[in-house]
């Protein structure tokens, strides 16, 4: 694994999923009690899915997307989708919407506008996020990493990012 410096925070599996417990035990912390978790994918579906899993809450997923070229490395027009898939029907009452990180908060932020303006019975949403980066217009409600320096974060899973199915049949010899 390379070295994070000012301008790249490398992350491991296991330091990702300490990450994510650590910002559950936060959330938990906090007191605040929540009807459904609301993950944004694609970044948010890893750590919605363990809080849903430890809260014991139904999980909606919500679309969204704005770093779509150069294998997610350069950030376009935020696209969102309009439907929310869930299990649980409607989204209703107290929504904790999770995120990865909130980067530049324009995804965050239309977000949360857009569940307030579409869905209403939500009642009450707060955001949780794994890092904030200081260039971020938007705060998290729950935040486990602030990051002054606001580094291009290298997430374990972005190993995909680009590798198609031939680059992974390349790795298992296939």
């Amino acid at each position: 694994m390379p070295v994070s410096d000012d301008e790249h925070l490398w992350v491991s599996w296991d330091e990702y999923n300490r990450d994510v417990e650590a910002l559950a035990l936060q959330v938990a912390d906090s007191g605040w009690q929540f009807d459904q978790v609301l993950c944004l994918a694609r970044g948010g579906l890893r750590p919605g899915d363990v809080l849903s899993r430890v809260f014991e809450v139904p999980l909606a997923i919500l679309s969204t997307s704005s770093y779509r070229a150069e294998a997610g490395t350069v950030q376009g027009e935020i696209a969102i989708s309009r439907h929310v898939s869930s299990t649980a029907g409607a989204l209703r009452g107290r929504v904790l919407v999770v995120d990865d990180l909130a980067d530049s908060g324009v995804t965050l932020r239309a977000v949360c506008k857009q569940l307030m303006a579409d869905f209403p019975d939500v009642t009450e949403v707060r955001t949780a996020v794994i890092w904030a980066k200081a260039c971020s217009t938007f705060k998290a409600d729950y935040c486990l990493k602030y990051l002054e320096k606001s580094p291009w974060i290298h997430q374990p899973f972005e190993v995909y990012d680009g590798m198609g199915i031939a680059g992974l049949r390349g790795k298992w010899g296939r």
